[in-house]
């Protein structure tokens, strides 16, 4: 499995930094991944559903550690790659990517 394409909607938030849309082998989409800024430096979460108990819950995430490893550094490599490019922030794209 490859991510052939990922496309970043950067975001003006204190911790929330984009969301992102990975395509999957040019033919399965995953959205609403987003890049967190964490205590530890920047992190990809997978996309959740809020639960009636109010707990999130991954709809979609990665079954090993290699593969999760593997999509954080594209993800994050083309995240910094567009914050460089200093591409402007669209909240409205962003909110629905």
């Amino acid at each position: 499995m490859e991510i052939t394409e990922v496309r970043v909607f950067p975001v003006d938030e204190e911790k929330l930094k984009a969301y992102v849309t990975i395509t999957l082998d040019g033919c399965f989409v995953v959205r609403d991944l987003k890049v967190i800024q964490g205590s530890g430096g920047l992190f990809v979460a997978m996309p959740a559903k809020r639960r009636k108990d109010g707990t999130f819950k991954d709809i979609a995430h990665p079954l090993n550690t290699e593969t999760r490893e593997r999509m954080e550094r594209v993800i994050l490599a083309e995240y910094e790659r567009e914050r460089r490019r200093g591409a402007p922030l669209d909240r409205a794209a962003a909110a629905v990517p």
